[in-house]
């Protein structure tokens, strides 16, 4: 037989053999409602990315640790998490402007929305320039290494590692209204796709570093920081010049005016975002404190780890946020609940997989880490195993109740769970001796919004079609 033939026979076979399993996977891609069709296309583009990024988070792992050992890397993650409570000066501007711009967009007024985009761009910018200017003057009086009970030999390292930080911080919460806009639109696989590029060039230039010079957190500090920096600037420029150039920020169109309603809207955002805040980033402060940087790295191995699934199920999620705002406006209340019942079938497999990921944790740890480099306990995985599930359980009931705005209960509950996670961790800690563990089921039992009254939300407002304090 020829090659040519060989190849035509070939050729045959596949078109045979897959063309049922293509066209199966183009029905399955268009059919539904065109909101739905969108939602696929982007969770399916977003599986292969977020694949991507796991994966370079989970390498990035262990070269930080070895570049740097588990001390310092401890520390680095306690000065992110100290340097990420300045978010809160973003007072939920984003997540106004991502239900605004949705909104906006649903009504066809583009005028409004480059408004919108422009005002946030301009109010945001005001106010990281200000807050960055006045960080450069207290950080010279603040002892470092006292704050993060760790050697005084540190101090000046860290003091330059914190500007470098901060500065990150502050430029990459302007540069996201991108991301908050693309996400609103219903693509956040593109958004997934900005952070990816920030990853992959941070990854090179670790394995760079790792090769050519010694372990240093300055230098760790700069590949974690200027690589996310450079691709969502990068962003900014490509999207504003092409498919958002409608909505391209400029200052005429700056309207404090319109600050309003995204301040009353972004305010409430903003305090939920400070319960949020209050529980994950003070983690790693308290255990630095309580047991020391090392036991940072534990947690947040544990963390990364089985925060694997909760990455996982929110790119599934994500498109549900604005696609909610969409439906509930045009009063598709049975796209809504069909949406909902499959992310409940969905939250299942994912606990199952997070089960095998919790019997297997050890040996896991090990492959992924390098023998020894770690001693985590089953309990550290457990807790944090039963964290995440809570949290996939609870984020389908509250990205739902985000986009129609219904944000009274979940406003009232976040200014109670913040003292209530401090008030259980210090409690376990002091009183029952425990672990880190503790701050995994001070999380949980201080969650009790999502957990409970989100849930019931939702039935309120969808199954029963109550109003009064559900839909506010």
């Amino acid at each position: 037989m020829s090659i040519y033939n060989e190849h035509f026979a070939f050729k045959l076979m596949m078109t045979r053999y897959f063309a049922p399993l293509f066209s199966f996977y183009q029905n399955f891609l268009n059919r539904g409602h065109e909101r739905s069709v969108k939602a696929k296309r982007n969770i399916i583009t977003s599986v292969f990315i977020k694949g991507a990024s796991i994966g370079i988070s989970l390498l990035l792992v262990p070269l930080t640790i070895n570049y740097v050992n588990p001390e310092r890397y401890g520390i680095w993650l306690t000065i992110s998490s100290i340097v990420a409570w300045f978010s809160f000066f973003d007072v939920g501007l984003t997540q106004g402007l991502r239900n605004k711009f949705a909104e906006a967009k649903a009504g066809g007024d583009d005028e409004s929305a480059q408004v919108y985009v422009s005002t946030t761009y301009a109010v945001l910018g005001i106010i990281f320039t200000a807050v960055w200017f006045i960080f450069l003057l207290i950080n010279p009086i603040l002892n470092w290494s006292n704050m993060l009970n760790v050697s005084a030999e540190f101090s000046n390292e860290i003091s330059l590692l914190v500007v470098i930080v901060f500065t990150y911080f502050c430029l990459q919460f302007v540069l996201r209204v991108l991301t908050t806009i693309i996400t609103a639109d219903q693509e956040p696989a593109k958004a997934s796709l900005i952070d990816l590029i920030g990853q992959v060039v941070a990854l090179l230039i670790i394995v760079i570093l790792v090769s050519t010079t010694q372990g240093s957190l300055i230098y760790l500090g700069l590949a974690l920081c200027i690589a996310p920096i450079v691709a969502l600037a990068g962003a900014n420029i490509f999207f504003f010049s092409g498919k958002y150039k409608p909505y391209k920020p400029v200052l005429a169109k700056v309207k404090f005016s319109h600050a309003k309603s995204l301040f009353n809207l972004g305010g409430i955002f903003f305090i939920i975002q400070i319960a949020s805040l209050v529980q994950y980033e003070s983690a790693n402060i308290i255990i630095s404190r309580n047991f020391g940087p090392v036991h940072v790295t534990d947690y947040n191995i544990v963390y990364k780890y089985f925060g694997m699934l909760n990455m996982g199920f929110m790119i599934f999620i994500s498109p549900f946020w604005s696609a909610s705002t969409e439906a509930f406006l045009k009063g598709d209340i049975n796209w809504i609940r069909n949406s909902i019942k499959k992310y409940n079938l969905l939250n299942i497999i994912f606990i199952l997989a997070g089960l095998l990921m919790l019997l297997f944790s050890k040996t896991i740890y090990n492959l992924w880490l390098g023998e020894g480099t770690v001693d985590i306990s089953f309990e550290l995985s457990l807790w944090g195993f039963l964290y995440f599930c809570g949290l996939m359980f609870e984020s389908k009931y509250v990205s739902f109740l985000n986009g129609i705005s219904a944000l009274r209960i979940q406003f009232w509950t976040s200014l109670l769970s913040p003292f209530l996670f401090i008030g259980l961790v210090f409690f376990f800690i002091n009183y029952y001796q425990m672990g880190v563990y503790s701050l995994f089921l001070a999380s949980l039992i201080a969650n009790f919004n999502g957990l409970i009254l989100a849930p019931l939300q939702y039935y309120m407002i969808v199954v029963k079609n109550k109003k009064g304090i559900w839909i506010k």
